[in-house]
């Protein structure tokens, strides 16, 4: 009998003393967020002053570095596995200030599988401490102003606060400022060259013009930077991009039908219109489908067919992969270059028993794609299940026209 009140005795107290240990480790947690918090003021802070660019931002991807289902099935992947052990790599673009913190490397990677992180990932510190890049790195690395109070930004007309100190930064209207995190993947730089995202985009007629990523990333508007302030020109913090009206600025099709018999052709002309790879290829699983669609009597689909831009990987045992940190090389690149044009030809049965038919051709960004379990995964994650918009395609531009058959 006293063994087994010896034996419970031992439980609870194992018990009393797991849970003394896991609310040392919750405190020390807010102890360690409230330190980085210091450092890079959270971005609800922000608000206070500035809620039109926070409002902004809140809807843009940037404000879901670190919430995406998408991201935190990847990372749970990528710690799994023979290349996780560097827990901080996802996060140097995701939550970029793990970079001045990466003894707390578990912090980010515990707040990114929460779900609904408190912490911030890509928001209003982590551009605006930026004081200057290392551009003998690749990417360029970015160098923190932290311990201060003094912000960078674009322009030099800012109004005087008690908030913080201000200053004009030149480096906030170039592209440099966001090759750090757009250029490359560390965890795929074995692949080097071949795993550039962006293509040739130095040396395309949009920067010999001077254009940079924020010209179309960031574009100019009038507006108040803080709340009260005097309107003037100043940049959009939503990033347009894949999401957003800039996509459809990013290709435009030409269409040609050709009827010859009982044999028909459909010549599509497919010209990016953007001076940067179509699509961009992080993650890789990201593409960008041309879908032909032929539909006769009664709106049938006859004919169907698609034409695929992105790149295929291959990881280390020469099997397909849709993971950079697993990449080991490109089997395959079909990547739309910098304002390249792309001459598609389908052939194919000329409908019958109808007068005419419609040719549909569009351009889409491709839905997330990958092996079934990290698709369950995904879905898991979300709270919209298979209705989460990264199941979905994206149109970019569709063409449609009705052929007649003729006699």
């Amino acid at each position: 009998m006293m063994a087994v009140w010896l034996s419970f005795v031992v439980i609870i107290g194992a018990a009393v003393l797991a849970d003394g240990a896991f609310t040392a480790v919750l405190a020390q947690n807010a102890a360690n967020q409230s330190l980085i918090e210091k450092a890079f003021p959270h971005s609800t802070k922000c608000k206070r002053c500035h809620e039109r660019v926070y409002e902004e931002w809140e809807t843009s991807p940037m404000a879901k570095s670190i919430h995406s289902p998408a991201f935190r099935a990847s990372l749970d992947m990528y710690l799994n596995s023979t290349m996780g052990k560097d827990k901080a790599v996802c996060f140097r673009c995701h939550a970029p200030h793990v970079r001045e913190f990466s003894d707390h490397a578990q912090l980010f990677v515990d707040q990114a599988k929460a779900g609904d992180p408190s912490l911030d990932g890509v928001a209003c510190s982590q551009c605006h401490l930026i004081k200057s890049l290392d551009l003998a790195k690749h990417p360029p690395e970015p160098k923190y102003e932290i311990g201060s109070k003094t912000l960078y930004g674009p322009y030099g007309d800012f109004v005087q606060n008690l908030a913080h100190q201000s200053m004009e930064l030149s480096l906030f209207q170039k592209s440099d400022l966001c090759l750090n995190c757009h250029q490359s993947v560390p965890s795929a730089t074995n692949l080097g060259k071949a795993n550039d995202l962006l293509g040739n985009w130095d040396q395309s007629r949009a920067v010999k013009s001077g254009k940079e990523c924020q010209t179309c990333h960031m574009p100019q508007q009038v507006g108040e930077s803080a709340n009260g302030e005097k309107k003037r020109t100043i940049a959009n913090h939503t990033f347009p991009s894949r999401i957003g009206k800039l996509r459809q600025e990013a290709a435009k099709l030409d269409v040609q039908t050709k009827i010859d018999g009982d044999k028909t052709t459909v010549m599509v002309k497919v010209q990016s219109l953007v001076p940067h790879n179509l699509p961009a290829t992080h993650p890789a699983w990201a593409t960008v489908v041309l879908n032909l669609d032929i539909k006769g009597k009664n709106l049938k689909t006859v004919f169907t067919d698609k034409r695929v831009y992105g790149r295929t990987y291959l990881d280390a045992q020469g099997q397909k992969t849709v993971f950079d940190f697993e990449a080991a090389k490109v089997a395959e690149d079909t990547v739309l270059k910098p304002k390249e044009t792309r001459e598609e030809t389908f052939t194919f049965p000329t409908p019958k028993d109808t007068k005419t038919f419609d040719v549909e051709v569009a351009l889409n960004y491709a839905p997330l794609n990958g092996p079934a379990s990290f698709l369950q995964r995904v879905e898991a994650e979300s709270s919209q299940g298979s209705q989460d918009p990264v199941f979905q395609p994206i149109e970019i531009v569709k063409r449609t026209e009705n052929v007649p058959v003729g006699k």
